[in-house]
């Protein structure tokens, strides 16, 4: 039977404090989102790289009172845990028998990580290399139909399109096919050192990066000392004034404006990284009071996630199921 509203379906994962860009790239679209929306705080990813688990268990139930506390209202979507559904790895195999090896190593994400890690001396785990895989299981085991992303994983959700239609064309048509959606802007925050960088919860180098529970002294000095420019004036570009354009995209995410215009109201960067601090700290405000009431009470998040996996368990197992039977599996 066909639904009234599009499916949604986005993860975040628990590798890190989550950042500002986490919160306009992606959160913000998971809350205006239709009713019936799945929300997963994706733990099964932060295994790919060296990991403390108990800072995994930490962060994982963080990230959760953090959704909560952004906006996401249990009565009218689904959040739960990736790991307490085991939906996600049975059809994680099958896609794995889907995809390609080579369509997997033109990752942009684990081309970079990988990169890294040489560097470092650091072993590369398999799973690096197959998480895009599971990321499209965590996807097509819901019939989603739309994925609000920031732009850094829109690739990702590209590869997802190609394993579903594939996998309907060999074995009969089992998987919605998809596609990513983005927020006009703001897509992808940069990090406020290093504006040709995206604004990374993995990434610990604190200065340039505004955590959603920073206090708001904390944010105001991250942001008066973003990094800019010496050119005069300010103009919003891209390519050429990367830092400016960051704070410009940021203020435009939090007041509702468009960030060329609202660059033609400054004549320097002392005001326009004082109405940025500004305006990031009200929209945090009420982020930072909800979560210190969910934390202080964390039975009622345990119990938002357990209701979440039990019926997202209901959602996906005639998918996947139905997914066993078309590639030849006996199923039980």
């Amino acid at each position: 039977m066909a639904r009234d509203t599009a499916r949604v379906f986005s993860g975040i994962k628990p590798t890190g404090h989550m950042t500002l860009g986490n919160y306009l790239g992606a959160v913000r679209q998971w809350v205006a989102a239709p009713d019936d929306g799945l929300f997963c705080v994706v733990d099964l990813h932060a295994l790919t790289v060296e990991h403390d688990p108990a800072r995994v268990r930490r962060l994982s139930r963080q990230a959760a009172a953090l959704l909560l506390a952004s906006g996401l209202d249990p009565e009218r979507c689904t959040l739960f845990v990736q790991s307490h559904v085991d939906e996600h790895t049975r059809l994680a195999y099958l896609l794995e028998c889907t995809a390609s090896d080579g369509e997997l190593r033109r990752m942009v994400q684990y081309k970079e990580k990988t990169a890294r890690a040489r560097t470092s001396g650091e072993q590369v785990r398999l799973s690096l290399l197959t998480y895009p895989v599971l990321m499209a299981a965590d996807i097509l085991a819901y019939g989603t139909d739309e994925v609000p992303v920031g732009e850094d994983q829109r690739q990702h959700v590209e590869l997802t399109r190609d394993l579903a239609v594939r996998f309907n064309q060999r074995y009969g048509h089992t998987f919605t096919v998809p596609r990513a959606t983005l927020p006009a802007v703001a897509a992808r925050v940069m990090n406020l050192q290093d504006p040709t960088s995206k604004m990374g919860k993995s990434d610990d180098s604190g200065p340039g990066i505004v955590y959603l529970l920073d206090e708001p002294e904390t944010v105001t000095r991250k942001v008066m000392r973003a990094v800019t420019d010496n050119e005069g004036g300010v103009v919003y570009d891209r390519a050429t004034r990367p830092g400016a354009a960051n704070l410009l995209d940021i203020l435009a995410a939090c007041t509702g404006g468009d960030p060329e215009r609202l660059a033609e109201g400054y004549d320097g960067y002392g005001a326009l990284k004082r109405d940025v601090a500004e305006a990031v700290v009200e929209v945090l405000r009420l982020v930072r009071e909800r979560h210190a009431e969910l934390a202080a009470d964390p039975a009622a998040v345990e119990g938002v996630l357990r209701a979440g996996a039990e019926r997202a368990r209901g959602l996906a197992r005639p998918v996947v199921d139905r997914a066993y039977e078309a590639i030849g599996l006996l199923v039980p």
